[in-house]
């Protein structure tokens, strides 16, 4: 009885330190993923072309121009849309803004 706690004792110490840097790894979506080409393919990329010579040099000079780009017009880096400055302010809207259909009416 004495040996099977200190067997779990021992089993839990040395897996408790795994499960504290246990991270999730997150991937793109095949969305994000595909915003990224057609941003590459835009910057002059072309992945038909397959020019072994000048492969890692031509996609990174893409992924350069895009990263410009991003930066320049504010984008964030995933290709996703733009970043949105923080503002506070108080007070009523002079505009309406009502639409007639919403993104999830029908739920």
């Amino acid at each position: 009885m004495k040996t099977t706690i200190i067997g779990i004792a021992s089993i839990g110490m040395l897996v408790a330190p795994l499960l504290a840097f246990a991270q999730t790894n997150t991937h793109p979506t095949r969305a994000e993923v595909r915003a990224e080409l057609v941003q590459l393919e835009k910057a002059g990329y072309n992945p038909a072309k397959r020019d072994e010579a000048t492969y890692p040099s031509d996609i990174q000079a893409a992924e350069a121009r895009v990263a410009a780009e991003n930066a320049a017009g504010g984008l964030s880096t995933s290709g996703m849309g733009s970043s949105t400055g923080s503002a506070s302010q108080s007070g009523r809207s002079s505009t309406s803004h009502h639409s007639t259909s919403t993104l999830y009416e029908h739920h």
